[in-house]
């Protein structure tokens, strides 16, 4: 099927920010989901389905949707359900071209809760990577950039931006790899670089950055400190901001950055809002761009986590 907009114009595939949240349960506690964001194609979509996998296409980017059953029964019922939905998205990116997922949104009922001695999202790591090595798909060094974020209740929704090239894979030098992680954090890593970029064409990259919290190394820093997690999160933000512009001679700066910032106590909104401005400036693009959500993050212990997009002039390594 072949869609456009109203008098012929052509929708775009993907508000960077709003599409991956549709059918998700978080609540919004301030700044808007589509005003001052950027979206993303600009040609006509086909759209279909594939197994549970809804997907619609450009010609250059895919954007699909997976909404999966929460069944609560056991761990092993979990592992199997996120191993099996996965398997669905990339068969889903094989039979339509799309062999290369950039950025992947989750979001997990009750991710913190425990399920037979292990938190939930851990389980999850477990059926997500499997997926990821029956596929062939890079579940270590060049995986896709995405975050995991807990819902109160639901399905569990997948998101993925995917396209027809590779994009680069970027990590943070402050952190130890996602997938490097030591099993302290579960008997499977988690499955995502730090952040990607992608050339969109017109001499413009597209970066997309994980979910990031206070993590130095492997370990939450500031517990129970909301502003100093803001703060240690920026900081995380910038080294990102940094390789990416070294690697693509882009000119990416962290005050004009996209961001979706999740809070796990909708109290803390304040806090963190005076945080960012003392930061960056009352006037930075991105304190007026910023959508905050009330969310559980992936450790118990972390209160904030902040995921971003930007567009800017710049190439890709040859």
């Amino acid at each position: 099927m072949i869609h456009t907009g109203p008098a012929g114009e052509t929708p775009p595939l993907l508000n960077l920010r709003a599409t991956p949240l549709a059918g998700v349960t978080l609540p919004l506690l301030a700044g808007s989901l589509v005003h001052g964001d950027t979206d993303l194609g600009s040609k006509p979509l086909q759209e279909d389905r594939c197994g549970a996998v809804r997907w619609r296409h450009d010609g250059q980017w895919l954007f699909g949707q997976l909404d999966i059953a929460d069944d609560q029964a056991s761990a092993e019922a979990l592992v199997s359900q996120v191993r099996q939905g996965y398997q669905d998205l990339f068969r889903a990116l094989r039979e339509t071209g799309f062999t290369h997922p950039l950025r992947l949104w989750n979001y997990l009922p009750r991710i913190n809760a425990d399920l037979e001695g292990l938190e939930r999202y851990r389980h999850f790591n477990q059926g997500r990577q499997q997926a990821f090595l029956e596929a062939g798909q890079a579940a270590f060094e060049g995986a896709p950039a995405a975050c995991a974020l807990g819902t109160p209740g639901g399905p569990l929704c997948v998101r993925v931006l995917a396209g027809r090239r590779p994009v680069l894979p970027l990590e943070n030098p402050r952190q130890v790899s996602a997938y490097h992680y030591p099993s302290d954090y579960g008997p499977r890593a988690p499955t995502f670089s730090r952040a990607a970029l992608a050339d969109i064409g017109e001499g413009r990259l597209l970066l997309l950055i994980s979910g990031t919290a206070s993590i130095v190394g492997h370990a939450t820093q500031h517990a129970g400190d909301p502003q100093a997690q803001l703060n240690e999160t920026l900081n995380n933000l910038q080294a990102l901001i940094d390789v990416a512009n070294a690697r693509s001679a882009a000119g990416f700066r962290l005050h004009e950055l996209h961001c979706t910032v999740y809070l796990r106590h909708t109290e803390h909104l304040d806090a963190v809002r005076q945080a960012l401005a003392q930061r960056l400036g009352a006037d930075a693009p991105l304190l007026h761009r910023a959508v905050y959500l009330h969310a559980d993050i992936c450790r118990r212990d972390l209160l904030v986590e902040i995921e971003a997009h930007a567009m800017a002039p710049g190439a890709l390594p040859s």
